[in-house]
């Protein structure tokens, strides 16, 4: 079993790729401060695989904090590099945070693939990279225009930083570029838990038709799109886990034509924030509260992949429609719900 590094694993993305991780034979490890996490999910995945994983909790920030996790397993053959803040609209406010948090810890983690030789690493990447594209669907060739937030600039300059790096080193690179990941594991027993008012707009969806938050906000309806709101390419958590795993076993087979390769991720089909709206309402049932709200600033108009490279080279398929997204993110909302009316009561007690 290869014994595989995941950073940020108690995070939305890193929680569900651990999953696919080990049901494909791989021994995932996990590094999270939970400082935008929390190890509940860990629990979850240890429901849903019986494997308990060990979270070091470190500031990858830190260099010491980070090469002691690499003196302690210097048998890493793999890395999977999520760990990074990626709220838009805070970097926009805070954007030394995000410079610092995404930049640092990234250049910490080349240092420990440099210095322990570990052969394959695969960075969580954005379409944010794109900025406001000319043309869409947009392929790995669009060119990269101005990112529209410092978040998008930190994942801009992350893909130059890993590029450089590993035509240097031992490593080899595969930078794996999301769309929007929404939904959560159909077990229900995993899913994504912002902490704080959600930045996403499927868990402010969800949080609002469950009653967390009074109103939904969509950020205007001006925007020179089908019904004025923005367009996004929205793909179950997952679909994109999955990619994370054939893009390891892309790497180990030596299918790769280059040291670090680029494929996008996202269904190919744009989706209107209002289109999301409505297509959760259709699955749940429920009408929900919203208003239409100024721009919010980073937001680009619209954006979709197209897929074609990562199904052709990786093997990648579409597993869930939207629909299906919809309804594991409400599944999963309802079941945050009963958690808490169960820990609430007061008979309840720990085992």
């Amino acid at each position: 079993m290869k014994k595989i590094l995941v950073t940020g694993g108690c995070g939305y993305i890193g929680a569900h790729t651990i999953i696919d991780l080990i049901e494909n034979g791989f021994e995932p490890i996990c590094v999270d401060n939970n400082s935008r996490s929390t190890p509940v999910l860990l629990e979850g995945i240890e429901k849903i695989t019986g494997k308990k994983i060990k979270n070091y909790k470190v500031d990858l920030c830190s260099f010491d904090e980070t090469h002691a996790v690499f003196q302690e397993n210097p048998d890493i053959e793999g890395i999977i590099h999520f760990a990074a803040y990626k709220a838009v609209g805070e970097s926009v406010h805070e954007p030394l945070l995000y410079f610092e948090n995404n930049l640092f810890s990234l250049i910490n983690i080349l240092k420990c693939v440099k210095e322990f030789k570990v052969p394959y690493f695969i960075f969580s990447s954005s379409c944010t990279v794109y900025g406001n594209p000319d043309e869409i669907p947009v392929t790995e060739n669009t060119p990269t225009k101005p990112a529209e937030s410092p978040y998008g600039y930190t994942k801009q300059i992350g893909e130059q930083i890993v590029s450089e790096t590993t035509k240097t080193i031992f490593a080899q690179s595969i930078l794996l570029r999301y769309f929007n990941p929404v939904g959560a594991h159909p077990t229900a027993l995993i899913g994504e838990m912002p902490l704080g008012k959600p930045e996403n707009l499927v868990p402010a969806i969800t949080q609002t038709a469950i009653g967390k938050i009074p109103q939904l906000k969509v950020h205007g309806n001006d925007y020179p799109t089908r019904d004025g709101s923005c367009v996004r390419d929205y793909i179950h958590v997952c679909d994109i886990a999955h990619a994370h795993i054939l893009a390891l076993q892309y790497l180990i087979k030596r299918k790769n034509k280059s040291r670090c390769e680029i494929f996008n991720l996202g269904t190919g089909n744009g989706v209107t924030v209002l289109e999301a709206i409505k297509a959760f309402e259709k699955v749940s049932g429920v009408k929900l509260n919203y208003i239409i709200g100024p721009r919010r600033q980073g937001d680009i108009v619209a954006v979709y992949a197209d897929n074609k490279l990562a199904r052709e080279q990786l093997g990648w398929e579409i597993e869930y429609s939207l629909d299906e997204m919809m309804l594991t993110a409400w599944k999963w909302e309802l079941k945050l719900k009963d958690d808490e009316a169960i820990h609430n009561n007061p008979n309840f007690k720990m085992n």
